[in-house]
């Protein structure tokens, strides 16, 4: 008895219909399809304990199940080791191919290459295509075929690139040769897959303040693109919603980023072309680990790998916690600690205060981001970071240090953020509470800390340490 073959697609970070580069090759090779999610025990700890994180996938998969059910294509849904999950199904399925969108991550990568000879073994294909980016890896390269490591030149050859590849993009969604292929899916790989429930797969289902799904991404989308004009005026006011809020739509793939891109450009106005540069900034930190894949453990420059951090565990909780004694530092920090995300401005502030202030580690803050942040991605979140820290390619200087209390007078003039996330500083004025300590008069904080540091002293220590440890002297 002949067994019709089907192709498998392993969705990942592209939790769509709309322009899925893995969906549209799967129905190319000819084949049914059907799709698999794997909610993966191999993966980054610290992501498997982001509940929030969990609770916006989960949310996620369960919508693109059922957009998936209504062109007759299964989406099973795993909780294990993808290395044996993957081709046991592939098996199972009597899969002629696997076909997935490639990963940026060092460590999704190497996994992807063990599951690769295994499935090889077994005389299955393996078909890895681009998705995450828009020109991904290799694509952008200087004139001696080198990667970018600086950003104002990566993001011109970037742009040149892009007019000469995606000048005329248009989607290329084929639905009714999906249906034609579709009518021939085998009985056994039609049933209705079950979906775990969220304690089988090891966290509590929370409420996010993001919708899951791509209806829910492309509302979120169709909100941003009636204010995108004024995007380069409201975005660094923490106050305000003046930043787009498709970043975690944007990570785990409820978007397109050529569709992104296509329509920053097609808006062309000063409000698209900042949001634009974000959007290649993106691509940036991407390419960099792509080629760097070490960056994902330690200082992307060489001469800061030997730095000996202070990392007083004390001052790390205080940070996580919101407690500072710097308004702007902590309602940053109970913003994330409490909704799982945080502005961009402020990420910036709160990263270098940790570094450059209490004199810890990055890399401290990077894992407890993610395993906060709804929208974490490693690329972005390493970039970011070493950004901050002045440790990475293309980093804010050593010496260029933020003042928590001028970038708070300066983003947040009347105090209505920190009103919002310290309740104990709720009564004051804006003239007092960006810095409450430096009140003439005496006033009641209702226990809010005093400075945890004295700046001007830290900011010493920080210029001798990164110092020390600079080459460029």
């Amino acid at each position: 008895m002949t067994v019709q073959p089907i192709t498998l697609i392993w969705f990942r970070r592209d939790l769509r219909l709309f322009d899925n580069t893995a969906l549209q090759t799967a129905i190319r090779r000819g084949l049914p399809v059907a799709g698999v999610y794997i909610f993966d025990t191999g993966a980054n700890p610290a992501t498997q304990q982001n509940h929030r994180r969990q609770s916006f996938l989960y949310d996620s998969v369960v919508a693109f199940q059922t957009a998936l059910r209504a062109k007759n294509v299964p989406l099973y849904v795993l909780h294990g080791q993808a290395e044996i999950e993957i081709p046991k199904l592939a098996q199972e399925l009597h899969a002629a191919a696997v076909v997935c969108a490639d990963e940026d991550e060092p460590q999704a990568s190497a996994r992807d290459n063990r599951i690769w000879h295994t499935l090889d073994a077994a005389g299955r294909e393996m078909v890895r295509v681009d998705d995450q980016v828009v020109l991904p890896k290799a694509t952008v390269m200087t004139h001696n075929g080198r990667p970018y490591t600086v950003f104002t030149p990566y993001k011109t050859a970037w742009q040149q690139t892009y007019s000469r590849c995606f000048g005329h993009w248009q989607p290329s969604d084929d639905w009714a040769a999906l249906a034609a292929l579709q009518a021939a899916l085998p009985d056994a790989v039609c049933r209705r897959p079950r979906m775990p429930a969220p304690e089988e797969i090891g966290f509590t289902h929370q409420a996010t303040m993001f919708a899951g799904g791509e209806d829910a991404a492309q509302k979120q989308l169709g909100r941003f693109l009636e204010h995108i004009g004024n995007y380069h005026l409201a975005r660094d006011f923490p106050a305000q919603k003046g930043t787009s809020r498709l970043s975690p739509y944007l990570s785990h793939g409820m978007l397109s980023p050529r569709h992104l891109v296509f329509l920053a450009k097609q808006a062309d106005s000063e409000g698209a072309n900042v949001w634009l540069n974000e959007l290649i900034w993106r691509e940036f930190f991407k390419q960099v680990l792509f080629h760097h894949p070490n960056a994902a453990e330690e200082s992307f420059r060489q001469e800061y790998r030997s730095i000996v951090w202070e990392n007083q565990q004390e001052w790390f909780e205080r940070w996580k916690a919101g407690q500072t004694g710097y308004p702007i530092i902590d309602a940053a920090m109970r913003q994330l600690k409490s909704s799982g995300w945080m502005h961009n401005r402020l990420r910036m502030i709160t990263a270098g205060f940790l570094v450059k202030d209490l004199l810890i580690d990055w890399r401290w803050g990077e894992a407890w981001f993610a395993e906060q942040l709804i929208d974490y991605d490693l690329a972005a979140n390493n970039g970011g970071w070493q950004w901050s820290a002045g440790t990475g390619c293309d980093a804010q200087p050593y010496f260029r240090i933020f003042n928590p209390i001028l970038q708070s007078q300066k983003f947040d003039p009347d105090g209505q953020f920190i009103r919002r996330y310290v309740p104990e500083l709720a009564h004051l004025g804006k003239d007092v509470v960006h810095a409450p300590w430096l009140a003439r008069e005496s006033i009641d904080t209702h226990g809010y800390p005093e400075p945890m540091v004295n700046r001007a002293e830290q900011r010493e220590k920080a210029l001798v340490l990164f110092k020390r440890n600079d080459q460029t002297e």
